[in-house]
C-alpha cells in the first residue's frame, strides 16, 4: 500500500475535526534503499527494534536527516548508543534506564524524547512497564535533564475481536489522560500497528506505527 493510501486512511479515521496523527513508519528488517524510497515520498520519521540495524541505517542515510524512533526493547548496555543515535525512545519501561540515557546523552544534542512502553493486557512475552508503575517512570523521567517526558507507548494483546483491542486502546487512553493531568506537556500515546491502526486512532492514538502495510512482507 503507498504512503498516500495509508495517510488518507489515517484521515479518514481522524474525521474532519480530528487531531493530526503522526505515521511512524516501522523499517526493522527493511533495507535501507526501502527506507531512501519512503524518505523520498515525504515520509520523515521511521522506528526501528534493533539498536545495531537501526545504526546501520542512520550511517547509510545520513544525509535524509531523518528521525530515528527506538521502538523495540532497551537493554541496559545499550543505552549509550540509544541516547547519542536516536531522536526517540518509544520503550522505556525500568527505572534503572533513565539515569542510563540521561548520563549518555549528548549536551549538543535535544533532550531524548522518551514514551513509557505499557504491558496493557499483562502479557508475559510483553516488555513494559504496569499501568502502576507509570507515575513512578514519569517522575524520573521528568526530572532528567537531558530526557523529555512525551507521552506512552503500547502494544495491546493481538485479539481478533476489535471490541477487546479497542477495550485495551481505551484504557491506555485512560492512563494517558491522567498522565496528562500531572504533566501537561506530554502530547503522544502510540498505539495501533498495521492491522488495527484505524481502531487505534478513533480511541485516541496520537500516534500509529505500520510497517508492513507500507512496506510490504519483512525482508
Amino acid at each position: 500500500m503507498t504512503l498516500e493510501a495509508i495517510r488518507a486512511r489515517i484521515a479518514t479515521a481522524e474525521g474532519p475535526a480530528g487531531p493530526a496523527t503522526t505515521l511512524l513508519a516501522v523499517s526493522k528488517t527493511q533495507s535501507a534503499s526501502a527506507v531512501r524510497a519512503l524518505a523520498a515520498c515525504g515520509q520523515r520519521q521511521f522506528g526501528e527494534n534493533y539498536v545495531q540495524e537501526a545504526l546501520a541505517k542512520q550511517r547509510e542515510l545520513a544525509d535524509l536527516g531523518l528521525e530515528w524512533h527506538l521502538i523495540g526493547p532497551l537493554q541496559s548496555n545499550k543505552c549509550r548508543e540509544v541516547a547519542q543515535h536516536f531522536d526517540w525512545l518509544e520503550s522505556l519501561d525500568r527505572v534503572k534506564l533513565v539515569a542510563l540515557l540521561d548520563a549518555a546523552r549528548p549536551p549538543a544534542r535535544p533532550p531524548l524524547n522518551v514514551l513509557i512502553q505499557v504491558n496493557i493486557d499483562d502479557e508475559a512475552s510483553k516488555s513494559g512497564c504496569m499501568p502502576e508503575q507509570v507515575a513512578e517512570l514519569a517522575g524520573l523521567v521528568a526530572q532528567a535533564p537531558r530526557l523529555v517526558l512525551r507521552g506512552l507507548m503500547a502494544i495491546p494483546a493481538p485479539a481478533a475481536d476489535h471490541a477487546r483491542r479497542a477495550a485495551a486502546f481505551r484504557r491506555m487512553r485512560a492512563l494517558f489522560d491522567a498522565l496528562r493531568a500531572r504533566h501537561p506537556g506530554i502530547d503522544t500515546l502510540s498505539m495501533g500497528m498495521s492491522d488495527d491502526f484505524e481502531l487505534a486512532i478513533t480511541c485516541g492514538a496520537t500516534e500509529v506505527r505500520v510497517g508492513s502495510a507500507l512496506f510490504g512482507p519483512r525482508g
